[in-house]
Formats: C-alpha cells, structure tokens, sequence
C-alpha cells in the first residue's frame, strides 16, 4: 500500500523532502532498525539451538552422515554447520 506524502507529512517537511526527490518513491527505514531474519517468529532461536546441538554431537564423535539422517539434512548443510565459527 503506497502512503502519499501529502496526506501525512506537514507541508515544512514536505517541501523539504522535494528539495531532494520529487515523483518518486522512497523507503523510509523503521527507526528500532531491521531485525534479523526469524527474530519475530523465533525460528532463529530454534536453528540457533538446533545447529548448537549439532556442533556438540560431532564433538562427541558422531559422524557427518549420522549426523545428516538424525536432523534430516544433508551431508553439506551438516558440513557448514560443523565447521562455522560461530
């Protein structure tokens, strides 16, 4: 849904805002900032446990491949996620 400028900013910050774009379209950011993917939903907490848990298996000697058939992912997702940093 597009908002046209007119209807919600006052006329100061209006003529303001054409100094530097007019006709166009522009994306004004949310002030609290972009959140990460899967914050909201608290999908990113559960692949964050998930993948932990992963990492702690394989130090524990468990191999890629089991690794791959118990979680149902595949041998190079496995990989990445083993051999990441983080």
């Amino acid at each position: 849904m597009k908002t046209k400028a007119q209807d919600i900013l006052p006329e100061e910050l209006l003529l303001a805002l054409q100094e530097y774009v007019q006709g166009e379209s522009i994306y004004i950011p949310k002030r609290d900032g972009r959140r990460k993917w899967g914050v909201k939903s608290g999908n990113r907490a559960y692949y964050d446990h998930r993948n932990q848990r992963i990492k702690h298996l394989f130090q524990e000697a468990m191999t890629i491949e089991e690794l791959a058939d118990t979680f149902c992912l595949s041998i190079e997702t496995i990989k990445k996620i083993v051999y990441t940093r983080n």
